[in-house]
């Protein structure tokens, strides 16, 4: 079967809500990656198989999977057909930070009630007009998520981040954007550059590099919903011209960003983006 993607993905005008995000691919597998915003995803069709911390998990139909901010991860089909799915990137607002722990312990939830409401909500996100429908639902979802991962929430041990790991971290937050080379990195921090990669991918999982650039792609995501052409996202978000910002939007999203951001800021002219062109 030839490989099909398929994705919408918009900003509606709800608060709390970063973006939404719907898409059926049947062969395209996301590389490890870092997300600012809480994912909170649900499967229509076939499966998703995902590591998150170094520990695999899987999107049986009746589940919720809530992926933390900053925590990185990938996911990859685990059906002959591929997968549908619907996904909200959710800001602070109703997660707080004290929850990605128990977020990355158990990310997917079985939750009938909650998996119908976050379908309702989706609903809701596609009709203009419907911004308070949309937020009333969003807050019983958020109180059912905190609820959720409070009552099973462990016993809270120190999780590993080691300084260096941090510091370096820290760093590429800091210069998202402009960048750093990894000489000016391991000056600033005071280690072999080797040392430093070495750290950071295993206290994170995740490569430095890794980590900037889906950084920069998640950057060029909100700008691109926004309307702002890619040639122009490129030049704001540290991407050195627009064939390098498709390139590793492609590889991360899994459509070019000329088909990404066509859906404006609301749920009006509700419209697929079909290819991957």
């Amino acid at each position: 079967m030839a490989a099909e993607q398929e994705v919408t993905a918009w900003r509606p005008q709800v608060p709390g809500v970063v973006e939404v995000f719907h898409a059926h691919f049947t062969e395209y597998a996301y590389p490890m990656h870092v997300h600012e915003a809480w994912t909170l995803l649900i499967v229509d069709a076939g499966a998703v198989r995902y590591d998150l911390d170094r520990h695999e998990h899987g999107t049986p139909h009746d589940t919720v999977s809530l992926l933390p901010p900053h925590v990185p991860h990938n996911g990859s089909p685990a059906t002959p057909d591929g997968f549908r799915k619907r996904v909200l990137y959710l800001d602070g607002t109703h997660l707080p930070h004290d929850l990605i722990g128990p977020a990355v312990d158990g990310p997917d939830l079985r939750d009938p009630l909650l998996r119908h409401r976050v379908g309702r909500l989706h609903t809701a996100l596609t009709r203009a007009g419907d911004e308070l429908e949309a937020e009333s639902r969003l807050t019983f979802i958020g109180e059912r998520l905190r609820t959720h991962l409070r009552r099973t929430a462990p016993v809270p041990v120190p999780r590993p981040d080691p300084v260096l790991a941090r510091r370096l971290r820290e760093l590429l937050d800091a210069h998202v954007v402009e960048g750093l080379t990894l000489a000016e990195a391991a000056t600033r921090v005071q280690a072999h550059p080797a040392h430093l990669v070495r750290a950071f991918s295993g206290a994170y999982g995740i490569a430095p590099h890794q980590y900037l650039m889906s950084r920069r792609v998640d950057r060029a995501r909100r700008l691109l919903l926004d309307g702002v052409p890619p040639g122009e996202v490129a030049a704001v978000t540290g991407f050195y011209d627009q064939s390098h910002l498709t390139r590793h939007f492609r590889k991360l999203v899994g459509v070019t960003p000329g088909r990404y951001g066509g859906r404006g800021r609301s749920a009006e002219g509700f419209r697929p983006v079909i290819g991957g062109g």
